[in-house]
């Protein structure tokens, strides 16, 4: 399979954040790409400072935003991943952060609301999002089984592993990681280990300009980078041979090699 990474800036404007996202949608189909992935938030940019809150800009899920992803999906027969602001009803000051995955036919296939928020480094993302409660489920798809976490959960080694538990081939972290000292070195080493730990597949696509740190990454089982992009607005491509993760747990069987028992709580 060959997977696209469509590492992006975002705006205010969300119809043309949703024109950009659909240019580049298109150009990693005409690559070849099965799978495209956007960042995190990419529906619109909400800064500390701007005056604007996520729920100024949410959606629902068949709102104008996501219904123009699941139109290029279905246009270019390509799977998209990307990152929203979704309303949630009965609240006035918060959204959710939702990953909408979307199938070649257009259909949402899943929508993982970030259950883990970024409420470190003197930021309160609990302010305006509500975390989600949905649980952590791969989805099966003709390129084998996929999890989605978000962003800061990357922080949190139990998500990767019940991802990996249930047989994950691959994750997708769609992220806005944000400047900041030692910030860029957590978010390679942390993808890294992920990868390493759990001997799958990472893509994880991350926002640049503004705030956040670009550098968005696909590795493979071992942790070894296949695609990396640097500070600029850019789409990284390669392919993923499945057969890589057997070579690697063949070698490194440390998730067949666990022993729970010893894990409990005491």
């Amino acid at each position: 399979m060959r997977v696209s990474i469509a590492q992006l800036s975002s705006s205010l404007d969300k119809d043309a954040n949703l024109k950009k996202a659909e240019k580049y949608i298109e150009a990693a189909k005409k690559k070849g790409a099965d799978i495209v992935v956007l960042p995190e938030m990419y529906m619109a940019l909400i800064v500390p400072g701007s005056g604007i809150l996520p729920v100024d800009v949410a959606e629902p899920l068949n709102g104008p935003f996501v219904e123009g992803l699941r139109e290029a999906a279905r246009k270019n027969n390509i799977y998209v991943v990307c990152g929203i602001f979704e309303t949630k009803e009965n609240a006035e000051l918060r959204a959710y952060n939702t990953t909408v995955f979307i199938d070649r036919t257009g259909k949402i296939i899943q929508s993982y609301r970030k259950t883990h928020l970024y409420d470190a480094f003197n930021y309160v993302e609990s302010d305006t999002i509500v975390a989600g409660d949905n649980p952590y489920k791969v989805v099966d798809t003709e390129f084998g089984k996929i999890g989605l976490m978000v962003c800061y959960e990357i922080r949190f080694p139990e998500i990767a592993r019940q991802l990996a538990l249930q047989g994950a081939d691959m994750l997708i972290i769609p992220a806005g990681w944000v400047k900041g000292p030692m910030k860029e070195e957590h978010w390679q080493v942390l993808l890294k280990a992920r990868a390493i730990e759990n001997t799958v597949f990472i893509v994880a696509s991350n926002q640049v300009d503004n705030i956040y740190t670009g550098r968005s990454m696909i590795l493979d089982p071992m942790g070894v980078a296949l695609a990396n992009a640097g500070e600029e607005e850019t789409l990284i491509t390669t392919d993923i041979d499945y057969e890589r993760i057997a070579k690697v747990r063949g070698k490194l069987p440390s998730v067949k090699d666990r022993r729970p028992k010893f894990y409990a709580k005491r």
